[in-house]
């Protein structure tokens, strides 16, 4: 496996002493440790914020005067070797937890593939939640010691950048990545030479080379199919995430899953899971199945001994999320694989094939689901959403009976936890509370914080929040530009201390982010209240190609300017993962707005819920199985409606009531020393219910326990 270790590139101009900065630049690590960050960002805070917290550029940027003088600091250099003797610590630990429970997964390695993962905002390859979920699945994976490997696409124009126009529209920026600013390596052969794979369509031949991210103890291998070898057209496939164009995406889904499963062959890998992150990667159950028949097995053989390690997590029963192919499309680029598989074209067609009202398909979710044993929705009530979705393939089934479990989803508690909060948990509840993350006797103890402590963290967070806001409007303010609505529109006017409610996701018009606006004077009301002000924050893209979801950003910004909100509705453009991170820490109230069921989880209220915000929520997804009642609000009920214009109206309804009459009191109502008691209270129950239930950690383990372990049998 040596051989294909992948290089580092010329060594950065550093001081001796501080000669490991760029060894912990090329590893991910630094990212969920707060500490290894601050270590970079303390050299220079102003550029490392300029340059958008990318330490490879930090360290080719920052004068070597200011290097020599870190060198030569006793603070700096006590900070650099602690987080060097954790790094060192962290990557040779031996006793993780799937070292002492789950020893039989040594030498099993596990195959995690996903068209996106998001990383770090300096790694713009994801679009959205399923992205970050992959990333956070990594990390988690990394902590619990798992021999897990990443395997999707190294985007050479990344996901596009976000500016709203005075009017509202969305314009999309493609900013082209420069490889060598990234925290990426070549992987190379024996030869020294880029190391390659190659995918077979039925008139050419498409090569693909490699690169490695080092993501803690996980590495992840992204696919390039910009080489000199490939046409023009074929070396702009793997440019940008989620082409709209057929042709471009049905090559893409080859690749990711043909070529993937290539990739971990050259590499030398033999996993003994195949986990599949939607659909997208499907066809890697047949180049498994291809590989046996090439072997002498047939195609019926080659399944039944494939489909065991093979597991497919669905996310969305939203159709645009679930890939279907015209049948056109398999006889231009999949002519060549049937024969392969010993299969007439009707029979490989069967295999996936999907009776929609506007024709026949091939469905990836469909072939997914058929060669995996391993199949899984990502909360309760979605799975039984797609247990009814998926039924007509399990026909002789009741619904309750088709074979796919749930695993809710989580988040990766460190990377998405405010520094000051971890650190009052360090102080109240044991500095090793972090390995004892889902173990909710341990959040029992959260009642011996004082409120005053817990306050003052919560406070620390919304002026951050909203210095944050101001600095990025005065970047694109002198940036020119930037109409002077635009500059009142994105938080100038922000106060820190009123009660601040935040809404930042996709754009997809399920997910309703108009709904607070149905009654705009209403709204003007509740925003507007004299001693009892309430802030709402907007953020989100819509793909470039989804002209609904386009337009509901523009009718969202052009109520967010009006002048009688007095610059308390906020639109923040250009909704990335640095974004994301103040506000799922900086605001009081997260609100989610879907139009039941069709959130199949949702993760971005987990990341609030863990930094003591409450959540104020459809019962959809995962806070159906949150909510208690006393950590959080819900919108609307668990019910059926005539139409979405029935459920739309009372949702409403019930928003505007809560707010009215429960959210906004509560809020304001202070104690002696200007603390909200009750207020707290709810934090600290949220705080219990939230943190170990909803983290990656439990969810890591379930898919350990539950899906994994059986592919091993």
């Amino acid at each position: 496996m040596d051989m294909f270790r992948s290089r580092l590139p010329k060594p950065f101009d550093l001081p001796k002493r501080l000669m490991r900065l760029g060894e912990l630049a090329y590893n991910l690590w630094w990212t969920w440790q707060p500490e290894a960050g601050r270590l970079f960002g303390r050299l220079d805070y102003d550029l490392w914020g300029r340059l958008g917290h990318n330490p490879i550029r930090l360290l080719r940027e920052i004068g070597r005067a200011r290097l020599n003088q870190a060198a030569k600091d006793k603070e700096y250099l006590a900070i650099y070797d602690r987080v060097f003797e954790q790094f060192d610590g962290y990557l040779a630990q031996a006793n993780t937890w799937a070292d002492t429970i789950h020893p039989e997964l040594d030498d099993h390695p596990i195959a995690y593939f996903s068209m996106e993962f998001g990383l770090h905002e300096t790694l713009p390859i994801y679009s959205g939640g399923l992205g970050v979920l992959a990333g956070d699945h990594l990390k988690e994976s990394s902590d619990l010691g798992l021999p897990l490997m990443g395997i999707g696409f190294m985007y050479a124009q990344g996901y596009f950048s976000q500016r709203i126009s005075e009017d509202g529209w969305q314009d999309a920026l493609n900013n082209p990545l420069v490889f060598d600013d990234l925290p990426v390596l070549p992987v190379t052969g024996e030869d020294g030479q880029p190391l390659t794979i190659e995918v077979e369509f039925p008139d050419r031949t498409v090569s693909v080379r490699l690169w490695e991210i080092r993501v803690g103890r996980v590495p992840l291998y992204l696919m390039d199919s910009n080489v000199d070898a490939n046409q023009p057209d074929d070396r702009l496939l793997t440019a940008r995430l989620y082409w709209s164009d057929l042709d471009r995406r049905v090559m893409q889904e080859v690749l990711l899953g043909v070529g993937g499963v290539r990739v971990v062959r050259a590499l030398g890998y033999n996993p003994s899971v195949w986990h599949m992150n939607e659909g997208h990667a499907a066809f890697l159950t047949l180049e498994r199945a291809r590989e046996l028949v090439a072997a002498g097995h047939t195609f019926a053989e080659a399944v039944k001994k494939t489909r065991r390690q093979n597991v497919f997590t669905t996310h969305t029963p939203v159709p645009a999320g679930n890939d279907e192919f015209p049948l056109w499309l398999l006889d231009k680029y999949l002519a060549a694989l049937w024969p392969e598989l010993g299969l007439t074209r009707e029979e490989f067609v069967n295999i996936a094939l999907h009776q929609q009202p506007h024709g026949e398909t091939f469905s990836m979710p469909v072939l997914a689901l058929k060669l995996s044993d391993g199949r899984n929705a990502v909360s309760e009530l979605h799975g039984e959403v797609s247990r009814k979705m998926w039924n007509f393939l399990w026909p002789e089934s009741e619904a309750a009976d088709v074979p796919i479990t749930h695993i809710t989803n989580g988040v990766h508690t460190a990377n998405w936890m405010a520094r000051r909060l971890q650190n009052l948990f360090a102080q109240y509840l044991g500095a090793d509370w972090y390995d004892h993350l889902d173990d909710s006797d341990l959040w029992e103890k959260l009642d011996q914080i004082p409120d005053a402590a817990l306050w003052a963290v919560r406070t620390h967070l919304k002026r951050k929040l909203a210095f944050y806001m101001r600095e990025r409007v005065r970047e694109r303010w002198t940036a020119g530009g930037y109409h002077p609505v635009q500059v009142v529109s994105s938080g100038v006017l922000i106060n820190p201390y009123a009660l601040t409610i935040g809404f930042a996701r996709r754009f997809a018009t399920y997910k309703r982010a108009s709904l607070a606006l149905s009654d705009v004077e209403r709204l003007l009301d509740i925003i507007n209240r004299p001693n009892m002000p309430v802030q709402i924050i907007f953020a989100g893209k819509a793909h470039p190609a989804d002209e609904a979801g386009k337009q509901l950003i523009q009718n969202v910004y052009r109520t967010v300017k009006k002048a009688e909100t007095g610059g308390r509705l906020v639109f923040l453009e250009d909704y990335d993962m640095d974004l994301a991170r103040y506000l799922v820490q900086g605001v009081d109230v997260w609100m989610n707005t879907p139009r039941r069921p069709l959130e199949a989880s949702g993760t971005s209220g987990m990341k609030a819920a863990l930094n003591g915000a409450l959540n104020f929520s459809v019962l959809d997804g995962w806070w159906r199985e949150s909510y208690n009642g006393k950590n959080g609000w819900a919108i609307g009920e668990e019910k059926e409606y005539e139409s979405d214009e029935a459920q739309d109206a009372a949702d409403a309804e019930n928003l505007y009531g809560t707010l009215e009459n429960e959210i906004i009191p509560l809020f304001y109502v202070r104690d002696g020393k200007e603390i909200p008691a009750e207020w707290l209270s709810h934090v600290k129950d949220s705080l219990k219910t939230n943190i170990p239930q909803f983290s990656t950690r439990r969810m890591v383990k379930e898919y350990v326990e539950r899906l994994y372990l059986p592919a091993l049998k």
